[in-house]
């Protein structure tokens, strides 16, 4: 019997080897709420489930054929009191959760500006959040920084306890990015922008990868995300400005091209306008496919990166 129970475990711990537990012990303050709301939630489901499944296991047991003392009653067929605890039981818990999910829905909504670096920790009024332009392209992630000047790719740093302004769109296909230790996933989709607010807590190099299928290379749509010091992301963008080359609108051209696992690469300079014309798929202005094609001469919602004309919310 001990031999049969210890298979058994190893059978149920064996799909678990390869898990890592960075859901359960993230870095940033957005993906810690985001923990307690998954705790929250299954603890709230484990008060259903956890007395359903030992009242089973009870009732089986004490009214066993062998169990002469246990009262046979062919005839019941209703009990006030458990229909009271069978109904409002879940009741409550499903209100819970409503309650928790509306909360839980506005506060964590990606889109909203930051309140608080960490637990017990507002944000500076006078506090400037870090700005990113991500690129999903096939099969790399390329970040832009715009008051820095510099472009990275497959690579993505930032300073400690500073608010993050995520800005995201994608060449071709849809895509999601996801850093597990930072916040949730937030799709990228061509044409379209959507916004990520976060903060990282702790120093460290954390994984960022693409959690939606979008072609042959996806697997390789990896890169490293780096929380640093103030001090150590300033000489981080010193040393991209000092080795990377020029992101001009025609090196971005062969840059889109697809290719797996794109080694990590910097450009000092950024072509002016590049994000929003990757945006508007105006790269090539001549472009079918140029959003700004579509509206009248000199109507520029179309170049107006927080206009609802070009902005998807994906929560």
């Amino acid at each position: 019997m001990k031999a049969l129970r210890g298979l058994l475990l190893l059978i149920v711990a064996l799909p678990l080897v390869g898990c890592q537990s960075v859901l359960m012990s993230p870095s940033g303050d957005l993906a810690r709420q985001q923990r307690d709301l998954i705790i929250t939630s299954t603890v709230l489901m484990l008060l259903i489930i956890v007395p359903v499944i030992a009242l089973t296991l009870l009732f089986a047991w004490h009214f066993r054929a062998s169990n002469k003392k246990a009262t046979y009653d062919p005839d019941w067929d209703h009990s006030t009191i458990l229909e009271l605890l069978i109904w409002s039981a879940p009741l409550l818990i499903i209100i819970a959760l409503g309650a928790i999910t509306w909360v839980s829905t506005h506060k964590l909504d990606p889109y909203r500006p930051l309140d608080q670096l960490a637990p017990g920790r507002p944000v500076p009024a006078n506090a400037r959040p870090l700005t990113v332009y991500v690129v999903a392209l096939d099969w790399k992630w390329l970040f832009i920084y715009p008051e820095q000047g510099i472009a990275t790719v497959n690579e993505l740093a930032a300073p400690v306890d500073r608010p993050i302004n995520f800005k995201i769109t994608a060449s071709t296909v849809m895509n999601s990015f996801f850093i597990p230790a930072l916040a949730g996933q937030i799709y990228a989709m061509p044409g379209m922008e959507t916004t990520l607010q976060a903060v990282i807590n702790h120093p460290g190099e954390f994984e960022g990868f693409s959690a939606n299928y979008s072609g042959l290379g996806f697997s390789g749509m990896r890169f490293a995300f780096h929380g640093m010091s103030d001090g150590e992301f300033t000489q981080w963008v010193d040393r991209a400005k000092g080795a990377g080359g020029d992101l001009s609108r025609e090196v971005y051209v062969k840059l889109a091209q697809p290719s797996r696992y794109e080694p990590v690469h910097t450009y000092a300079t950024v072509a002016p306008g590049l994000y929003q014309a990757i945006l508007t798929q105006c790269v090539d202005p001549a472009s079918r496919a140029c959003l700004s094609n579509t509206h009248p001469a000199g109507d520029t919602r179309a170049g107006d990166m927080d206009g609802m004309s070009m902005s998807s919310r994906t929560d």
